[in-house]
């Protein structure tokens, strides 16, 4: 099924996102970027568009959000940094009777690492010699640190571990803190670590993404799955996991 996709940011992922969607038959009906944002409203309706795929940035995607919510129309969300006002935005969503999907990561192989992440967490929290620690690389051009998938990794170990009771972007100082440290260098698509270690021995589990195309690939995946859709969905969702 063709459909007509409305691209919120158009950078360097909105650009990679455009060439899979074209070559899978996709239509891109509309391109909305900083220098154009006041044409969203007329560009991107529920007459106009089937899904909207938006990555732009923490200071501008809750708006976005809602303005979808509020035009009817389906939204796929790649933007990180903002989930401090995820109550805010799923409230509007329910009253506005939307369609989201909300992903730290799209990549199919990142979202298999967060199912892997959360089994191996629950099999070592019961060897309380190993310490556990995340560590996130990507480029310098990340707006957030830590980011979106680096917490989610976290917030997976976190739910093994109830004596943990927070990630700090730090090296943790207490048994209750979880170490999340990040690290900006280029080029650096994007690589993260969980790392347990013991004075004997020490555990790791990594995934390195190679180019922005698995990212690109999953964002498209995610807006053919919501298509047609009401209510808040994740990649979980996508991939049946």
């Amino acid at each position: 099924m063709s459909l007509r996709i409305a691209l919120i940011g158009y950078g360097k992922m909105g650009k990679a996102i455009e060439q899979i969607l074209l070559h899978k038959g996709h239509t891109v009906v509309a391109k909305i970027t900083e220098e154009n944002k006041q044409e969203l409203e007329q560009r991107v309706t529920k007459e106009t568009t089937d899904v909207a795929i938006e990555f732009t940035g923490p200071e501008s995607a809750v708006e976005n959000l809602l303005y979808c919510f509020k035009a009817g129309v389906p939204v796929v969300c790649g933007s990180t940094g903002w989930l401090q006002q995820l109550p805010q935005v799923t409230q509007a969503l329910h009253q506005q009777q939307g369609s989201l999907l909300y992903a730290s990561n799209f990549s199919v192989g990142v979202n298999l690492f967060f199912a892997f992440n959360a089994f191996v967490a629950k099999k070592m929290s019961a060897y309380p010699v190993y310490n556990v620690a995340v560590h996130e690389i990507h480029h310098t051009a990340k707006k957030d640190a830590p980011s979106g998938t680096g917490i989610t990794i976290a917030e997976g170990i976190l739910q093994a571990y109830p004596h943990k009771t927070h990630w700090v972007n730090a090296e943790a100082k207490t048994d209750q803190e979880l170490t999340l440290t990040s690290e900006r260098v280029d080029p650096a698509p994007g690589t993260h670590i969980v790392t347990y270690k013991s004075d004997i021995d020490s555990i790791e589990l990594s995934h390195t993404a190679h180019s922005r195309e698995g990212f690109a690939q999953g964002a498209v995946l995610a807006a053919e799955f919501l298509a047609n859709k009401k209510g808040l969905f994740t990649m979980a969702d996508v991939l049946a996991l």
